[in-house]
């Protein structure tokens, strides 16, 4: 008969849909359901979940803006993420998830995603997808949305003037926080809904796993020098991806990781939250 492993069956216990989940297990592990008739069932499952009925607003968490150390502290991460430099950012707002299927069909009508579910991520978009989305948003809501720049996201993800300094955004435990290979359900590795794990300092969610994260920047090599509100090179052939994702490993899900993406591509991986800059009055 097959069965899970001890790993495999905790993995699945501490998702929030898990009552929904036991009797598929059972007819799995007595041998009614098939491997791959299992692996349906669970991302169907998967994808149905919604922990309350789906509001299409965007939910915005306000940053105090402040100064901190940007980049890798602890010098075991590539070089792209050092020299660990001064960093001051003014407040905004982020959207305390990433953009759902739901919210990115509601604006763009379409859903491109290769994982399907309302509260599951949108991913398989472009930078400029994520763009044109933005502008779309800013259209409807009246106010202007934008994807946010990189020192932004990893204040954010660090937690802000609250910051407790973890090594991940909103732990020191990766498994807290994130969706990654350590906690992906064996051969069944894809996204989760949106806030399954816990937020960090600020309320913020998934920002060191389950989805890479698209930011404005191009990519270009840190310097030792202070800066204010930086916005990256005016130019370049790669745009800025921010945290993990359901496939890497923990390291790739630390606040300082960077990765890098050409900018007309998209995939399975990565999808994006929205910021708006905070006007005074």
């Amino acid at each position: 008969m097959p069965k899970l492993t001890d790993e495999q069956l905790t993995a699945l216990k501490e998702l929030p849909y898990w009552d929904k989940l036991k009797d598929i297990v059972n007819l799995y592990e007595v041998g009614i359901l098939s491997q791959d008739k299992f692996n349906d069932e669970i991302l169907k499952a998967r994808g149905k979940y919604k922990p309350e009925p789906i509001s299409l607003g965007i939910d915005m968490v306000f940053v105090e803006g402040g100064t901190f150390q940007m980049g890798d502290e602890i010098g075991d991460l590539p070089n792209g993420s050092r020299p660990v430099h001064k960093v001051t950012v003014s407040d905004f707002y982020i959207g305390k998830t990433v953009v759902t299927q739901a919210q990115y069909k509601e604006v763009m009508g379409t859903n491109p995603s290769y994982f399907k579910g309302d509260n599951l991520p949108v991913e398989q978009v472009s930078w400029y997808d994520a763009v044109e989305f933005c502008k779309k948003l800013s259209k409807m809501k009246g106010v202007t949305y934008r994807l946010p720049t990189e020192a932004e996201w990893e204040y954010a993800a660090r937690g802000g003037n609250k910051s407790r300094g973890y090594k991940y955004s909103g732990s020191n435990d990766v498994d807290d926080v994130a969706w990654y290979f350590g906690n992906k359900l064996g051969s069944l590795g894809s996204t989760n809904p949106v806030g399954s794990k816990q937020p960090n300092e600020l309320g913020i969610f998934d920002m060191s796993g389950n989805l890479l994260e698209l930011c404005w920047d191009w990519y270009g090599s840190y310097t030792s020098d202070a800066q204010t509100d930086p916005t990256g090179l005016t130019s370049g052939t790669y745009r800025v991806l921010r945290g993990g994702f359901w496939l890497t490993g923990a390291s790739f899900c630390r606040v300082a990781n960077r990765s890098t993406l050409i900018p007309s591509y998209g995939f399975y991986y990565f999808g994006f939250r929205v910021a708006r800059t905070h006007i005074v009055d």
